[in-house]
């Protein structure tokens, strides 16, 4: 007999009554029935209830064991009794009668337990992870993380791509968060860096001519943390073509994601890539306030200024007044009641705005009538154009938000997506895709007017260089983000692969030819010798499996993660090195104040 298991604790069923059986796993919970104990053995594939009464050799030990002991017990196996079966477990037909057991691990009093639905402090189950761990929900969330890194590998090598590794230490690059540096022991005072991403390596991997590229990449970003992003570190589906368009990385990527959504959705609806919008971001800003919009929830805002332009409501009209101003609408289905609106008028409010305006149409007996603040301010004329414009009736409301829409655009992307959610607009059995595209490269400063890039810099412009020469703001890139409910999923970009085009693209953004061949050197000096057009793009793993999983925090995917203040609790990181260790990198601590 195998030394700690004949079978796993999922394992056996009524074919195997009668026979003698091994199993090791921990103590889920025990039962004591008029002197009768009961064990649920639990293991990483299920549970087998054992049991031992006081003819048992062992009963003296069993009775010593508690909750997370590790234990192997020998025993044999019997039917349950019809009324006892448990339909629930894969085991509920069968029992074990305990005849030997050997404790394999003792517990300590537990800081968390496993059994049961109880609540603990993030930090708690992060201290104790591999605790935390145990608990079945974890189980089966790090269990659907490993089979979709599998099935994306799968389809990848499937679309005739391979895998090849990059470098994990590397360069420092300028790629829109800050490095995680590391210091060379051989070369004091100088650094290298952990990647952000695959981008440049990934980029001469196609100058090399290996034309399909992917990879499961660690990538390391120094960033502030959020509900949706670690702060250290994730890992993504890294992939690039060589001689392709954007529609073609479209047509490449989409059935692979969409495959992962329907193989491990549970029967929520996916709709067939080839349906995916796509939609400039520009318009995404408009309709939705965001640039990954939930498009579940069917609600599109409109710009209605020209309403209010020198309208009874002074607020709206003196704004229009000033340029880049606008007033834009969100329409509210079934949201036509005061209640309602004020509620949606406190949310504003703690969002940091003074409020939302808003009109709601009700039916007096003696037909439609518009009510609320701005309809006694701008008249039935203007309310009945708003109306029509939004496609509005009885019953329905609208809010309504001005300014720059810098100013305001995420507070109302925020509140379209509570509006679907409390009016029950948004579908919550489905996978809603799009891709947003035609980014801008460039932005500019308000406060100096100097011209950065807003987005990837390693975009090619549309157009090429001739889209150069013009106004740099009206510049849009071949670059493409893929969003699904809410959330950023993929980024890519047909990539910039002509020198002169990529030393004018980064001259706009303030970075001179010198700069440029320093920083870059290892690509530029590639590019002078036959670069193919290629494009790719990168897909957030740790998202995905958030969104398959059903949770909001990313933290509830991860394996072991960091907390909000990018800490290892359980490993003590980062942690303060030793004075041997400094003199060795020719380091010294400045001390804060």
């Amino acid at each position: 007999m195998h030394a700690y298991r004949t079978h796993t604790c999922a394992a056996l069923t009524k074919e195997n009554v009668g026979e003698t059986v091994r199993l090791s796993g921990w103590v889920h919970r025990i039962r004591d029935h008029g002197g009768i104990l009961f064990i649920d053995l639990r293991d990483h594939y299920g549970m087998t209830q054992v049991l031992c009464d006081p003819d048992s050799p062992v009963f003296a030990e069993v009775e010593k064991v508690r909750a997370e002991w590790c234990i192997r017990i020998d025993g044999v196996v019997k039917a349950r009794d019809a009324e006892l079966v448990n339909p629930k477990l894969p085991t509920g037909e069968i029992e074990v009668f305990v005849r030997d057991i050997e404790v394999l691990g003792t517990a300590k009093e537990l800081p968390l337990m496993v059994f049961g639905e109880q609540e603990y402090p993030e930090e708690t189950r992060l201290r104790y992870r591999y605790l935390d761990l145990r608990r079945e929900e974890m189980q089966r969330a790090m269990t659907l993380r490993s089979d979709v890194v599998s099935s994306m590998r799968r389809r990848m090598w499937d679309k005739g791509f391979r895998e090849y590794q990059t470098p994990i230490i590397t360069a420092s690059s300028p790629e829109g968060a800050r490095d995680f540096l590391v210091p060379s022991r051989l070369h004091p005072g100088k650094f290298y860096a952990l990647p952000q991403a695959p981008q440049l390596f990934k980029q001469l991997i196609m100058v090399s001519g290996f034309d399909k590229y992917f990879q499961i990449a660690p990538c390391f970003r120094d960033e502030d943390p959020r509900a949706d992003r670690s702060p250290t570190d994730f890992y993504q589906l890294d992939m690039e073509m060589s001689f392709v368009s954007q529609q073609d990385v479209f047509d490449t990527i989409s059935p692979v994601i969409a495959g992962i959504f329907e193989e491990f959705g549970e029967g929520a609806k996916v709709d067939d890539p080839a349906s995916w919008p796509q939609i400039p971001y520009h318009e995404a800003a408009l309709k939705y306030g965001t640039d990954k919009p939930d498009l579940r929830n069917p609600i599109e805002m409109q710009d209605v200024s020209e309403h209010f332009r020198g309208s009874g409501f002074a607020i709206f009209a003196k704004l229009l007044e000033q340029d880049g101003t606008e007033i834009r609408a969100i329409p509210a289905p079934t949201g036509g009641s005061r209640k309602f609106c004020d509620r949606m008028n406190a949310f504003a409010q703690k969002e940091g705005l003074p409020g939302m305006g808003y009109i709601f149409w009700r039916d007096q007996g003696n037909g439609l009538e518009a009510a609320g603040p701005l309809a006694k301010n701008i008249g039935p004329e203007r309310t009945e154009a708003i109306r029509q414009q939004l496609g509005l009736d009885v019953g329905d409301a609208a809010f309504f938000l001005g300014g720059k829409p810098s100013g305001f655009q995420r507070v109302a992307g925020k509140a379209r997506d509570v509006i679907g959610e409390e009016l029950n607009l948004t579908d919550k059995n489905r996978f809603a895709f799009a891709w947003i595209v035609d980014f801008p490269i460039y932005e500019k400063d308000e406060e100096t007017g100097a011209i950065d890039f807003e987005h990837n810099p390693f975009s090619m412009p549309q157009g090429g260089a001739e889209a150069l020469d013009g106004d740099p703001l009206a510049v849009k890139g071949f670059q493409y983000d893929l969003a699904c409910n809410g959330y950023e999923l993929v980024s890519g970009a047909i990539r910039n692969h002509k020198p002169e085009v990529m030393l004018k693209a980064f001259e706009i953004a303030g970075y001179g030819e010198d700069e440029v061949k320093k920083r870059f050197a290892g690509l530029y000096t590639a590019f002078q010798y036959g670069a193919p057009p290629h494009g790719g793009c990168a897909a957030g793993i740790d998202r995905i499996v958030m969104l398959l999983a059903g949770t909001s925090n990313i933290r509830e995917v991860i394996m072991f993660p960091m907390n909000q203040r990018a800490e290892d609790l359980m490993m003590q990181a980062p942690s303060e090195p030793s004075s041997d260790q400094l003199m060795e990198l020719s380091l010294r601590v400045i001390p804060q104040e």
